[in-house]
């Protein structure tokens, strides 16, 4: 394994794929890991060129084993794809990633940090609160507008709708269903309280970023 200088991983959640070649691109070793024997496989290696896929994963793979000295690229999924010679399997997979991490004209994507990955967790995370609050708030119109109660276009708006189910002593909307609504007002006032506390996060972290700063001066 000393003459090994490339290596391509296909990454998976559980099993493994390497394939390992020399700086003439000879295949020199075709295996299957367990994800438990991934990094003491690379620890015994001599630095080299490693290619992984970029996905969920992979930010985290390339962070260990860059650690232990190698130097590792992430290449996009798409362009990998041109390189398998047979029907798409892993081993076919991690051949390809070795191929296409050194054709010199390979793009490649920049290996995010774990502070990185955390703030884009934040963002997605809010990303799917909103979603979860435009599904309540649509929830809300619809029920309310089958009793008749009917409020204008507009997030803002639905307060009105939500004064009445919060008003016991509004005789207009049945018990019953004051008592269903409530449920979707009480979701909803905790998402949003949700929201604001993510938003009040990712502006803390932006305001600590010389990157951020910079471009909140662009005209």
């Amino acid at each position: 394994m000393q003459n090994i200088t490339i290596v391509g991983l296909d990454l998976a959640k559980n099993v493994f794929q390497v394939h390992g070649s020399d700086s003439e691109g000879q295949a020199i070793l075709r295996k299957r890991m367990r994800r438990g024997q991934v990094l003491k496989f690379f620890a015994t290696l001599s630095p080299c060129l490693v290619g992984l896929e970029a996905c969920g994963s992979a930010h985290y793979w390339a962070r260990e084993i860059g650690a232990l000295g190698h130097k590792v690229k992430l290449i996009p999924p798409q362009y990998v794809r041109p390189f398998v010679k047979t029907n798409k399997n892993d081993a076919a997979d991690a051949e390809a990633i070795a191929e296409a991490l050194v054709r010199p004209t390979m793009r490649f994507t920049p290996i995010k940090s774990a502070e990185q990955q955390s703030v884009l967790m934040l963002r997605w995370i809010r990303e799917i609160l909103v979603k979860q609050r435009i599904m309540l708030i649509n929830a809300v119109r619809g029920h309310c507008s089958e009793l008749g109660f009917i409020a204008s276009q507009g997030a803002a708006r639905v307060n009105d709708l939500i004064a009445i189910i919060e008003d016991p002593d509004d005789t207009r909307l049945p018990s019953i269903a004051r008592e269903a609504l409530s449920v979707l007002i009480s979701q909803l006032h905790a998402i949003k309280l949700e929201i604001s506390t993510l938003e009040k996060k990712l502006r803390a972290w932006y305001r600590t970023q010389e990157a951020s700063q910079h471009l909140t001066t662009i005209p």
